[in-house]
């Protein structure tokens, strides 16, 4: 006998499981939740390979609101996620993030900063006078600005997150499958019933699209057509003698950038446009490291010319090619069928915000606290670009 849920959320990582936590916990919400997650021990899903940090500079208000929740929501996570007594040690570390520009970005950080202060954000607009009496280690001569966020800003250990959301929703109710979506039965403008790859069959009430780099093959299934690739962006580990206090997650005006991990740093950069095409393996980008970051970070911060890569890492942004903002909510053609694709990096940080809007949208219809309708597919089908210029 096929079994029935009210809700099947594709895809358990930060995402998904933030939407099935928000579900579960809702006191009016009386249906049933499926989780389906093709690997269990989640090692390649992005959540687990992101730089694991939360940033409110953003150029998009609906993304600054986003991360203002998840600052709040992570602050007070023990609060929320608690289960026997036990919350997750997420270990945020309010560390800042610091964007830098040169003359011909700064008027584009000035910009950002007053959409950012206008919504509340801690930032502060410092000169290269303040960057040198702020952070001595620097090298500012090439520097007109840098934007720096003063408090709600910095890292965290994504994993304990991710598994503080599944453990919660499982303690209220929802149940997890480890298995791969392979096809939906869509009639009309529903979804009836989601395929696995073992050959059974779940009928659903509604389904969310959750599923990262793979968001794109199950939008097809339903019979649409999703502008969602993924993109490698390789993550290096790294020792330096240099001495840095105060050092937060700093952004150069090249893309590249670099955060303190433990006693050591993480940095990365996004290769050019024309050598990003999409791609799902793992393979670490090297020569990235050799040719572009080692000496762009080596420039701004001379005493990391004699660092020493200790490991690296390759993970995959669900990169919305249209414009960098997620895709979130129904598609007009489907009623019942919720996406929340398209992060292009910035999925960690919202998915508090954004599994409080999916539960909304499911037992509402609609948003009840944060209004995030541009977010939706209109703009997608109509080709107006909401652009996201705050792309790390």
């Amino acid at each position: 006998m096929m079994k029935r849920f009210d809700v099947v959320i594709v895809g358990g990582a930060a995402v998904g499981s933030a939407a099935a936590y928000f579900l579960a916990a809702e006191s009016g919400f009386r249906g049933s939740v499926l989780v389906i997650e093709k690997d269990f021990s989640y090692q390649r899903c992005a959540t687990a390979l992101s730089a694991a940090s939360i940033r409110h500079q953003f150029s998009t208000p609906e993304n600054i609101r986003l991360s203002q929740f998840g600052t709040e929501f992570i602050r007070r996570v023990g609060e929320h996620l608690c289960v026997h007594g036990e919350a997750p040690d997420v270990g945020f570390h309010e560390g800042g993030y610091l964007f830098l520009a040169s003359a011909a970005g700064r008027d584009t950080l000035a910009s950002n900063h007053r959409v950012q202060r206008d919504l509340g954000a801690d930032v502060a607009l410092l000169d290269p006078a303040q960057l040198r009496e702020r952070f001595p280690w620097l090298a500012t001569d090439d520097l007109a600005a840098g934007s720096l966020g003063l408090s709600g800003e910095g890292w965290l250990d994504a994993y304990a997150l991710m598994r503080g959301f599944r453990r919660k929703a499982i303690a209220l109710g929802a149940t997890y499958r480890e298995a791969a979506v392979v096809g939906v039965e869509r009639c009309g403008h529903r979804i009836n019933e989601v395929k696995l790859h073992d050959g059974t069959r779940v009928a659903c009430g509604s389904v969310i699209n959750a599923a990262g780099i793979g968001a794109a093959a199950l939008a097809r299934a339903a019979g649409i057509a999703l502008p969602v690739e993924p993109r490698k962006r390789s993550v290096f580990h790294f020792d330096s003698p240099a001495s840095l206090p105060g050092c937060p997650l700093v952004i150069d005006p090249s893309g590249a950038y670099f955060r303190p991990e433990g006693n050591s740093f993480i940095g990365g950069i996004a290769p050019p446009a024309s050598d990003d095409p999409p791609c799902d393996d793992f393979e670490v980008q090297h020569e990235l490291f050799d040719a572009v970051l080692w000496p762009t970070l080596a420039a701004r911060v001379p005493g990391f010319e004699a660092m020493r890569l200790r490991h690296a890492w390759a993970g995959h942004y669900d990169t919305n090619t249209l414009d960098h903002n997620v895709i979130l909510g129904p598609h007009p053609d489907i009623d019942n069928l919720m996406f929340a694709n398209g992060f292009s990096g910035h999925g960690l940080q919202h998915a508090a915000g954004v599994g409080r809007a999916l539960a909304e949208l499911v037992m509402h219809g609609g948003y009840r606290t944060l209004d995030l309708s541009r977010f939706g597919w209109n703009r997608v089908i109509e080709n107006r670009p909401l652009r996201e210029i705050n792309v790390v």
